[in-house]
């Protein structure tokens, strides 16, 4: 092996470290200190971006234009941050943390549109950096000129910060409301103003890293939820708060991925090994084995013990008369539905795919609000339960019915080797465990060629009595309604009684004999089944698949559904659905920018009402 090659490849590995932590340090400040699980952090980041184009286009004639360009975008980010939480956020703080979370998503809708608008949907590339345009030789290579500039920024923004934090009263003040708000607040300390700063010097530093990584990769849309996938596994392998952590992390996450790219393709025994793939799930393994040895973080502090005082959730009644009558009346005009809009198949086909989105809402409600479990990567069990039932038809050439029905029990499996390590944390930890075992699976499945690869199964037809596309609606409702009738039963259950009991109080469930991570586990894998259940229907009806169905981006679609909805009802999920899925076809066909729209709407629930749509219907039916 050639020493040298190792070394440019480790100072690669440096220099992406120092763009990272950048953008993982700001999230971690604002993590703690608003506690806001904040995925805007990463549209902060494009427009930094896009923002250090724009502005050294502009003051680009000169060196002392290019460079003071930079700052300049990272500048302007912050004061969008500051504005933001201004407007938005500070509305909110007393809402639900997962409610938070939601307002924070429909931001990056909306940012993402305003990028598409501002700058239009192809790549720009930002001119190289003057002065620093050329490479040095190193033992015998060339390196960027650049990226040594990278290696050294990490380290002075770390610096600085622990200077800020550790040495001014604005720091001071910081820590403490990390640390206990209520005594800040007695205190007659402004912590709307301290919120404020906080947050937008988070963004200033996600607007810094864009900017710097300008020079060395081109502005262009998604790169919102491709960075923050990233900044969360480094915040949460260095721990939640903790900048030197974030440092830490980003190190190690970084120099590892060095490391795979250059071993390449390594001969063990008779077997050959691209170990240059494992890039892309590096980071997710790394923060999964982390997670797993030591649960809260590099250099986080260890969650205190939760007392017998916790607050218990409202309690989930069971449907009352009223509403057995009403289910029953929407049963009926969904079973009449391809007679009566004959004239409209469309609306056939938009309801498969909204019945599909409810069952896969319910199953992720069933985790989020009775068993309390927060999970960021449930669609792992979808695509599971998609690629079970596609491999199960396409390679052991068992009939469609029954890899239709089979696809669902892999997910299960796979949910019950998963799990095992996920019921093991709780909170943000147990969220961002979930989220690495969907990209493991994403990574998998994007690289197996033998499964498709990044180009995914096609010719996954239903049989032909199933072909029309009226006679696998009904299959869909028939499947999707006992789905959710199952998960409501289980709501009432003992698992399901336990499952609350732990949630409200796992010292309580404890001591009268619950076994609270076999009861989790329990319901972790039976809600697993139903989102297999719902990607097997899902793999049918559009005949083909691809690695997005495992994606961040379809786990965050169910979070907003049951957000959407509201986490409080059993009939939630299933109204979020409904609305989402609605609302993105139709402003789909109404606008090109309709994300925006879609963030809007959400936005303005979520600041209207944080209960949710089952929220509204509620105040409604008793005002």
């Amino acid at each position: 092996m050639n020493a040298s090659g190792l070394l440019l490849q480790l100072l690669n590995g440096l220099a992406d470290a120092s763009a990272l932590f950048l953008v993982a340090a700001g999230l971690s400040l604002i993590f703690g200190v608003t506690r806001i699980v904040n995925f805007a952090h990463g549209s902060f980041y494009m427009l930094g971006v896009y923002l250090a184009f724009t502005l050294t286009s502009w003051l680009g004639g000169s060196a002392w234009g290019y460079w003071i360009a930079l700052p300049l975008a990272a500048l302007a980010v912050g004061v969008l941050g500051a504005l933001i939480e201004i407007l938005v956020l500070r509305r909110i703080y007393q809402a639900p943390e997962l409610f938070q979370l939601l307002a924070t998503f429909a931001l990056v809708l909306i940012i993402g549109d305003a990028a598409l608008a501002i700058w239009g949907p192809t790549d720009l590339f930002a001119a190289r950096a003057p002065g620093l345009d050329g490479a040095v030789e190193i033992l015998g290579r060339r390196f960027p000129q650049y990226d040594l500039l990278l290696i050294l920024l990490g380290p002075l923004v770390l610096g600085l910060l622990w200077l800020l934090l550790m040495r001014t009263r604005w720091g001071r003040l910081l820590r403490a409301a990390a640390e206990n708000r209520t005594m800040l607040a007695a205190l007659g300390v402004n912590q709307a103003w301290l919120f404020t700063s906080a947050y937008a010097l988070g963004a200033l530093l996600a607007g810094l890293g864009g900017a710097m990584a300008a020079p060395r990769m081109p502005a262009t849309l998604g790169l919102d939820l491709e960075i923050i996938a990233s900044a969360f596994v480094v915040v949460v392998v260095g721990g939640l708060g903790s900048v030197p952590g974030a440092f830490l992390a980003a190190l190690l996450i970084c120099l590892a991925k060095a490391v795979f790219v250059y071993m390449g393709q390594t001969q063990i025994g008779p077997w050959t090994f691209n170990l240059s793939k494992l890039t892309l799930v590096a980071e997710f393994a790394i923060m999964a084995v982390v997670l797993v040895l030591r649960p809260w973080g590099l250099l986080g502090k260890p969650p205190e013990p939760a007392g017998a005082a916790e607050t218990a959730s409202r309690p989930v009644a069971r449907a009352s008369h009223r509403a057995r009558l009403a289910y029953g009346v929407v049963l009926a005009g969904l079973v009449a539905l391809p007679w009566v809009a004959a004239a409209w198949p469309y609306l056939t086909v938009l309801f498969t795919e909204i019945l599909i989105a409810a069952l896969f809402a319910a199953s992720l409600h069933f985790l989020i609000g009775p068993a309390g479990m927060t999970s960021f990567g449930h669609a792992a069990w979808f695509g599971l339960g998609a690629y079970g039932a596609a491999l199960l038809m396409k390679l052991a050439a068992l009939p469609m019915e029954a890899a239709l029905l089979a696809g669902p029990l892999v997910a299960a499996m796979g949910a019950l080797f998963f799990g095992w390590f996920c019921v093991r944390l709780s909170g943000v930890y147990l969220a961002m465990l979930t989220l690495a075992c969907a990209q493991i699976l994403w990574a998998l499945a994007y690289q197996w060629d033998a499964i498709g690869g990044s180009n995914g199964l096609i010719g996954l037809w239903p049989s032909d009595w199933l072909s029309s596309g009226t006679a696998y609606y009904y299959a869909t409702l028939l499947l999707s309604v006992a789905g959710i009738a199952w998960l409501r039963r289980l709501v009432f259950s003992g698992l399901g009684y336990a499952l609350r009991g732990a949630r409200d109080s796992t010292l309580r469930a404890q001591a009268i004999g619950i076994d609270v991570q076999r009861v989790q586990w329990a319901g972790f894998t039976a809600a697993a089944l139903a989102a297999g259940l719902a990607g097997s229907l899902y793999a049918y009806s559009k005949g083909s698949i691809a690695p997005d169905v495992l994606s961040v981006s379809r786990s965050v679609d169910g979070l907003v559904m049951v957000l959407l909805g509201g986490v409080q009802s059993l009939v939630g999920p299933l109204a979020g659905a409904f609305a989402y899925t609605w609302l993105q076809d139709t402003a789909a066909r109404l606008t090109e920018y309709w994300h925006a729209v879609l963030g809007l709407a959400v936005l303005a629930l979520v600041v209207a009402r944080p209960d949710g749509l089952a929220g509204l219907v509620r105040r409604s039916a008793t005002s």
